[in-house]
């Protein structure tokens, strides 16, 4: 059977402002890091993003080398993209991609060039089989490339048609606000930042936030539960299944220490109080700044999408919540 969209999607997600842009994204969006690449059951991705439009997520963030292998990501989405939102529903869609890390043998394979950007991108419309993406990132600074060569790439992207909107990635505020000069300069200007920002990853509140409130940036974190750190999974431990547990995963047996747990279980008492999982208040902790655009989640079935999406049902914090969070992260 082919797929029909809830009629009803749009009601069920909050949309906000990306900066002073004319672009409303989803208050959550979904992040194809993990689950999506060639060593995962492509039905199981397919029913994740089937399932997170449904529920108004319209937001899909990819990058050249997500995987794993790199690449199969954005070709698992291209082939779902073919199969389920073909016509019209592309126009309903909002599809970013990114380059920076490593992707190719050579020296032109990874960083911030102009001529690795470039052809990144082309490599990434033609494995999803689009003619544009909406959002171009670049994924890290380069610091042997002049900021200006990769920012005029940015640029030429949007010239040439092949992404609507540019944003930056892992930029620290200093590096950030010059980009976002340089770019509005240019008359492209950032859309976004995605950094990684969570309860337990804080660096963005130095500085960057303002950096990008005073230029009108949006703010998209990625990671916002701390690579599953903030959610029920490792109350008791590290399960066999989990990401700690993966030998090609990003979170590290190492990060789990007898503090951290005690931090994610005291933590939990309150998220139970406020009738929601760990992972439901952290994403609701992110959003309660309004500088926060969107959250960035990953899910790995249905079921844990679901339970994150449920986080819009309370979003409001007292303060006595709120200081009690703050004591136990401080």
């Amino acid at each position: 059977m082919s797929y029909v969209p809830a009629s009803d999607r749009y009601q069920q997600m909050q949309y906000n402002r990306c900066g002073k842009s004319g672009l409303l994204l989803p208050a959550i969006s979904l992040g194809l890091w993990h689950n999506f690449g060639s060593v995962d059951v492509f039905e199981n991705g397919r029913n994740m993003v089937r399932r997170a439009f449904d529920r108004g997520v319209t937001h899909f963030d990819l990058a050249n080398n997500y995987g794993p292998k790199p690449g199969s990501a954005e070709e698992n989405f291209g082939r779902m993209l073919k199969k389920d939102f073909s016509g019209y529903l592309r126009d309903e869609l909002i599809i970013s991609t990114k380059a920076g890390y490593l992707m190719w043998p050579g020296p032109y394979g990874e960083w911030g060039s102009r001529k690795y950007l470039m052809a990144s991108l082309n490599q990434s419309l033609k494995r999803m089989g689009l003619e544009y993406v909406d959002i171009f990132y670049s994924h890290r600074p380069d610091p042997n490339t002049p900021l200006e060569e990769t920012m005029m790439a940015l640029d030429a992207a949007v010239r040439q048609g092949k992404a609507l909107y540019v944003g930056i990635s892992n930029y620290q505020a200093e590096e950030a606000k010059r980009a976002i000069e340089i770019l509005k300069d240019l008359g492209t200007p950032c859309l976004i930042h995605q950094p990684k920002y969570s309860m337990f990853v804080r660096w963005v509140e130095e500085g960057l936030l303002d950096v990008l409130e005073e230029h009108g940036v949006g703010c998209i974190p990625f990671s916002p539960l701390a690579q599953g750190m903030l959610t029920d999974r490792y109350l008791k431990g590290i399960p066999e299944d989990s990401r700690a547990a993966k030998s090609h995963g990003f979170l590290k047996t190492t990060e789990i220490t007898e503090e951290r747990l005690s931090q994610i279980q005291r933590l939990n008492e309150i998220a139970k109080q406020r009738g929601q999982s760990l992972a439901q208040m952290a994403l609701t902790w992110l959003l309660k700044d309004k500088r926060i655009t969107s959250v960035l989640i990953g899910a790995s079935s249905v079921e844990q999408l679901d339970n994150n999406l449920d986080a819009l049902q309370n979003l409001h914090f007292t303060q006595d919540e709120l200081s009690s969070i703050e004591s136990i992260l401080k």
